[in-house]
């Protein structure tokens, strides 16, 4: 028998989940509950650090949300301010030692952080680092960032801040917490999302607002690209230290990333969801009985889809949502195990029909070619592919777990070859052109480099592996 691992599902991943809480009597337990919404972003760890006023405790273990934290442990995290981190790691690099929040004391005192998002140029800054005796405990970009808040000037932790941010290039949305202040960053371009919000006197910041409703939270804002809010007992203040930048979110959060109970920069993902598959209809209309999703992410595109193709929405492939991070196989394999645990098709409604299987994408291919196949199995006369997205293409450096280009599918064939691959009757890839259109922003409002290769920060060589800088 062997183990299989959670990267079976062949889906790009974000990296990282971020939360903070400022003045409530249970902010460890508010930042855990917030966490647990936030699951979705990173399934590998998690922590949370809290502060008294005085002192710092962090808490974090590999595993998820549930695992990690139980009500004896959150007890060792008082204290009315508290920030807290699931992370998602690429391969090598799984190890509790970059497990977040990070912590460190220096001549400020103590300070924990928590990033979501890659430095295109971490290497080169950790280099420098070392060469002058810094001692890094981690293979994490995240910890060059607090080298550089140690070494700025320590008038004002905004100063400090914005001198250490300055240095860096890439991907960023931090929570940082001191004894005194929690503070929220995003970079210049505002490539991940972070959010403000209010919980009676308590203010709140989160990766999505998915986070917010859960604690019943109110939505304040949005913190803007290259801003600095820092929240402490005179309120909640701004800083823009940096000049200004194109502003260039991702537009995978809407096909795949985020939540789709989530409002994302003005928009609520579900209902991008809908609009992106009303636009794969369009652009791919098929002769089909059926739209059946990939669940879970697969859904809002393909309602979309039935609703503007007029074929009827079915749930075809039924999801296991109890499947652990791993799982030993049978001695005797059983044909498309790692896929079957988790979604198992329906003869009753594929059997005889013609079906429009629709997903938000395709990275390798191996599992959409396994979903395939277990529809033909089931019955299904023609099976045709949609994806609400263009072909990945390109790896990304801005904080997602990419495979090299050479292993992406979509930068290596045709649509045709592709077909193929699958068996499958047709695919249909929604173009970068209807995608924007879908999501409601042109060419230059999202970032979209993983579909089109164009690189606004820190282009690197186009085989390397994101974020294997330090792995060893």
């Amino acid at each position: 028998m062997t183990a299989s691992g959670w990267r079976a599902d062949d889906k790009l991943h974000d990296e990282c989940g971020i939360f903070g809480v400022f003045d409530h009597p249970e902010a460890a337990n508010l930042t855990y509950l917030g966490l647990y919404a936030l699951q979705h972003r990173g399934q590998e760890s998690a922590g949370i650090a809290a502060t008294d006023g005085t002192a710092m405790h962090v808490e974090k273990a590999m595993g998820w949300v549930s695992d990690v934290f139980s009500p004896e442990r959150l007890r060792r995290l008082p204290g009315r301010m508290a920030i807290g981190h699931v992370r998602y790691s690429t391969a090598g690099s799984s190890t509790i030692r970059n497990a977040q929040p990070i912590s460190a004391s220096f001549g400020r005192g103590p300070v924990a952080l928590g990033h979501n998002g890659n430095l295109v140029n971490a290497e080169a800054l950790r280099s420098a680092l070392e060469a002058t005796g810094a001692i890094f405990q981690s293979t994490s970009d995240s910890e060059v960032m607090l080298h550089l808040l140690a070494r700025a000037d320590r008038q004002s932790l905004e100063r400090s801040l914005a001198q250490a941010l300055g240095q860096v290039q890439g991907a960023y949305s931090l929570v940082v917490l001191t004894p005194d202040t929690l503070v929220g960053c995003r970079d210049p371009h505002g490539f991940r999302p972070l959010v403000i919000g209010r919980h009676g006197d308590a203010w709140l910041l989160a990766s999505e607002t998915c986070a917010l409703d859960l604690l019943e939270a109110t939505f304040v804002r949005d913190v803007e690209p290259g801003e600095i809010v820092l929240i402490d007992r005179q309120g909640l203040r701004s800083v823009k230290p940096f000049p200004a930048r194109k502003s260039l979110p991702c537009v995978f959060e809407y096909v795949y990333f985020a939540r789709p109970d989530s409002t994302l920069w003005g928009q609520n993902v579900y209902s991008v969801r809908k609009a992106l598959g009303q636009r794969l209809a369009e652009e791919h209309p098929v002769e089909a009985d059926i739209v059946v999703p990939v669940p879970d992410s697969g859904v809002g595109a393909a309602l979309g889809f039935a609703e503007r193709s007029g074929v009827p929405f079915e749930l075809g492939l039924i999801r296991n949502h109890y499947v652990g991070r791993t799982f030993i196989e049978p001695r005797q394999g059983i044909r498309h195990f790692g896929v079957r645990i988790k979604l198992n098709p329906m003869p009753e409604t594929l059997g005889g029909r013609r079906v429009a299987v629709v997903d938000d994408s395709i990275v390798r291919g191996t599992t959409s070619r396994k979903i395939v196949k277990m529809i033909r199995g089931a019955g299904a006369r023609e099976v045709h592919v949609r994806i609400s997205s263009p072909p990945i293409r390109w790896p990304c450096y801005y904080g997602i777990d990419t495979p090299t280009r050479k292993e992406l599918i979509g930068a290596s064939h045709r649509v045709e070859e592709i077909r193929r691959y699958l068996a499958a009757d047709s695919v249909g890839y929604l173009s970068l052109e209807g995608m924007l259109k879908a999501v409601g922003g042109g060419e230059g409002r999202f970032c979209h480099a993983c579909f089109s290769g164009e690189y606004e920060v820190g282009f690197r060589q186009e085989d390397t592996p994101q974020l294997t800088l330090f792995d060893g």
